[in-house]
């Protein structure tokens, strides 16, 4: 919650950088804006959002606008909008133009020194003359408190998703021991699949393991072919046909998959209107693995602890791409670009490292990229759902970068540090197998990641 008073610093502050300015005879938008710039980010750390700067508006048939300021939360849904304006603009002539323009109109701020025009939902909430501490506070507070009625609701379904997983996981782990006893369909299915995990991952895997992997498949598949709209997913990738077909065994008396997972009914209509907040692939993806941490908290929480769900800082992952690059370059004349520079990720996740390293190469030498997608970027994972996001996002950048869609075959969902000829035999499909097997007859030339 905001608590703002007018005797905080931060509005003592405001006003007087704008006293400076205005001594100094300062009144373009571009100096002035900064004293309510400064203002906001700092509430916007108190809120625990980030403040970003001339953040991207989509438009439907047109390019991307960008509004001033944008802040946004943990989730990566922005939860107010921010225009300036200069003392000498008409601010209503000015919001109208916006707004004809598609900017949104959910909780935005249009503001010049001494006056805010406030709009949520669609209507004019407040016009205020903001140039005493006691009527700005008053103005920041309704801007700044304002929930969103779909964030409101993924919240609450946050929330309750994280609480109601562990006994929707149990329930679901019962079902699975019942089936394995008296459904013979199931049982085959569940035995093919165990034995195929044993061959990828481990050859100790264990029941519990596997029936783990059946629970995360089957509580999120819905995330994944909603948030990307990427209906074909389930079908398309080798792995997610192999988990659809002991799933389809499972929940053979209930209909269908939809007609089981009806208790989550309202978490899964809660986080799609969230993520029709954005059309921006990036912010779907940082969304998708914040979804994802919460799951495991809710889920697993022994295995986030001993897997280390955590994600790499993009400035860590930007600054250590390039520091790669400038090594090769320095070391051995050769760059990320370089034909014949196999490069490996053994622990991907969902993929940051090698779609940084991507879009190096496609910086470096855009020519050069399609090889190197097909024939020399690597990369491992051994849980299930982030070998999923993975999947998706390396293909979307490439799709991004190039205007052409490719399956990526240089995935795997294997161990790495089980890659030893002795322990590794088939790989849940023919395709996983001789992708596996093709990295290890590959000469890496460079390994990168978060280990």
């Amino acid at each position: 919650m905001l608590d703002l008073k007018p005797s905080h610093k931060p509005i003592k502050d405001y006003f007087t950088e704008l006293e400076q300015f205005a001594k100094h005879g300062q009144t373009n938008e571009m100096t002035v804006r900064n004293a309510f710039q400064d203002l906001l980010q700092t509430l916007s750390k108190k809120l625990q959002w980030q403040f970003i700067e001339e953040y991207a508006i989509k438009r439907k048939g047109r390019r991307d606008a960008s509004v001033d300021g944008a802040l946004v939360d943990q989730f990566s849904l922005p939860r107010a909008f921010w225009e300036a304006k200069d003392t000498k603009d008409d601010l209503p002539t000015e919001v109208r133009k916006k707004f004809d323009d598609g900017y949104p109109q959910t909780n935005i701020l249009f503001w010049q020194p001494g006056r805010a025009i406030l709009y949520q939902d669609g209507l004019k909430i407040l016009d205020a003359d903001i140039s005493t501490p006691a009527k700005l506070v008053e103005v920041l507070t309704a801007f700044l408190s304002y929930d969103l009625p779909y964030i409101k609701e993924w919240e609450h379904a946050v929330e309750e998703f994280k609480n109601t997983i562990p006994t929707l996981a149990a329930s679901v782990l019962k079902l699975l021991e019942e089936q394995r006893q008296s459904n013979t369909s199931f049982q085959g299915a569940f035995q093919r699949f165990m034995e195929l995990g044993r061959q990828s991952i481990n050859p100790d895997l264990s029941v519990d393991a596997v029936e783990e992997m059946l629970i995360q498949h089957l509580l999120t598949r819905r995330i994944f072919t909603t948030i990307f709209n990427v209906h074909g997913f389930l079908q398309k990738n080798a792995v997610a046909r192999e988990l659809e077909s002991v799933i389809a065994h499972l929940v053979q008396g209930y209909g269908s998959v939809e007609l089981f997972l009806k208790p989550l009914d309202r978490f899964y209509k809660a986080l799609e209107m969230a993520a029709e907040q954005t059309d921006d692939y990036a912010q779907k993806q940082t969304f998708l693995n914040t979804v994802y941490e919460k799951f495991f908290q809710g889920f697993a929480v022994k295995v986030a602890d001993t897997h280390g769900i955590v994600y790499t800082p993009q400035p860590i992952v930007d600054f250590m791409v390039r520091s790669v690059e400038e090594a090769l370059k320095a070391d051995f004349n050769k760059s990320l670009a370089s034909p014949g520079v196999h490069i490996l990720d053994p622990f991907v996740g969902t993929g940051n490292f090698i779609l940084r390293v991507m879009r190096e190469i496609h910086e470096q030498n855009p020519s050069a990229l399609r090889h190197k997608y097909l024939n020399e970027l690597h990369c491992n994972e051994v849980m299930l759902l982030p070998y999923y996001i993975a999947c998706l996002n390396i293909e979307h950048l490439y799709h991004e970068l190039t205007g052409e869609y490719l399956p990526f075959p240089g995935i795997c969902l294997v161990d790495t540090f089980e890659l030893v000829e002795d322990k590794q035999l088939g790989m849940f499909t023919n395709e996983n197998t001789e992708r596996v097997q093709r990295q290890k007859d590959a000469p890496i030339f460079v390994i990168i990641g978060n280990p």
